[in-house]
């Protein structure tokens, strides 16, 4: 069975089990949106909307709520030194279609509880959270001198002479 749904201004033909990205959708991840604007059902039989079908709607999944690539919109008149560079990214929802319902039928999954991340050291067996035998900790080293602080102060060099210009005679 198969749908065609209408939403953020476009069409998508839908099967259930589908992995879908349409625009941004209210929703947190693991909840359940429905989308109301059925424009046909197929299967053994096809029912067309007139523009939509009445009581049809298809349930999905919310996976993921993201945002698409950077969309840079660079416009440029020449001759005129006149540019503009604006960036766009385009927020999208990742849904997977459930069922498709049909004569008002309302979804029979609910959303699903979002999962505990699993925590490795709660895991570990109790017999080894005790600690064996703990080394002291190792005395913490002086602060590191600095050797050029010791041979900062050399004697100053005097300033070089100029070598003298030997004076020119007078002519004859």
């Amino acid at each position: 069975m198969f749908a065609v749904i209408r939403t953020g201004g476009k069409q998508y033909r839908v099967a259930a089990e589908d992995v879908l990205r349409v625009d941004k959708v209210t929703g947190n991840p693991g909840e359940i949106v429905q989308f109301g604007e059925v424009l046909v059902v197929g299967g053994d039989s096809i029912t067309l909307g007139q523009p939509t079908i009445a009581g049809a709607s298809v349930a999905a999944e919310v996976l993921e709520q993201g945002r698409g690539p950077k969309i840079i919109a660079f416009k440029k008149r020449r001759r005129k030194n006149s540019r503009r560079k604006r960036g766009h990214r385009q927020e999208f929802t990742l849904v997977r279609v459930t069922e498709i319902l049909t004569d008002g039928a309302k979804p029979t999954q609910t959303a699903r509880p979002k999962r505990e991340p699993k925590n490795p050291v709660a895991a570990a067996p109790t017999e080894a959270t005790e600690p064996a035998e703990a080394k002291p900790p190792k005395p913490k080293a002086p602060p590191k001198t600095r050797a050029r602080a010791e041979t900062a102060k050399k004697p100053a060099k005097a300033p070089a002479k100029k070598p003298s210009k030997p004076k020119s005679e007078g002519k004859d």
